[in-house]
């Protein structure tokens, strides 16, 4: 047998009211913004720089914007690889010339600016508490945060290199005539 709602019998049905209005409002939203890439991203890099004057203002928290850096490289990592392995997946990529196949990426684009938003913006709300400002040497912190972004992006460039693909798609050529035969190349974008 359940146990009775200490709230009363309305409290959890409400709750879930309440958390199901928000969840289709925040979707409505996020319908709204995915086709404005630019102002999304405008959005993303003007709250990374709050973020950066406040860690900076207050002298601390460098553990979380530790955590942060490599969750959104992380991140990035999902963006910039393909959804299919070529190494374990058999060739997915395209392998002639004529042959288009767009790169399908692991992470969309806006999962990834979705997912680096809310990063950012839980690693705002804990820069209010002070529990989370562990004393660390900063210095070493940074450090070893590049050593690992140039370890992992190199890795990530040797494997586009050797799979031959480029995480940035322009879309398909086409070709238009352009008088007695000749044709010029446009890229649809």
């Amino acid at each position: 047998m359940d146990a009775p709602d200490p709230l009363g019998p309305s409290s959890s049905s409400g709750l879930s009211k309440l958390s199901h209005q928000f969840n289709q409002k925040l979707q409505i939203l996020l319908d709204k913004l995915s086709p404005h890439i630019t102002s999304r991203w405008v959005a993303m890099v003007l709250s990374v720089l709050i973020y950066i004057i406040r860690v900076w203002a207050l002298r601390g928290f460098y553990i979380v914007s530790y955590g942060l850096g490599i969750y959104n490289l992380n991140l990035l990592l999902g963006f910039l690889t393909p959804q299919f392995d070529p190494e374990s997946e058999g060739p997915v990529l395209p392998t002639k010339a004529e042959e288009f196949k767009p790169f399908v990426r692991r992470l969309p684009e806006f999962k990834f600016w979705y997912s680096s938003i809310k990063s950012v913006f839980v690693g705002f709300c804990m820069t209010f508490f002070s529990m989370f400002d562990v004393p660390v040497f900063w210095p070493i912190l940074l450090m070893y945060w590049f050593i690992l972004f140039f370890v992992t992006m190199k890795r990530q460039i040797m494997h586009m290199i050797k799979h031959k693909y480029i995480p940035f798609s322009l879309g398909k050529k086409r070709y238009n005539a352009v008088g007695r035969g000749e044709s010029e190349v446009k890229d649809s974008r």
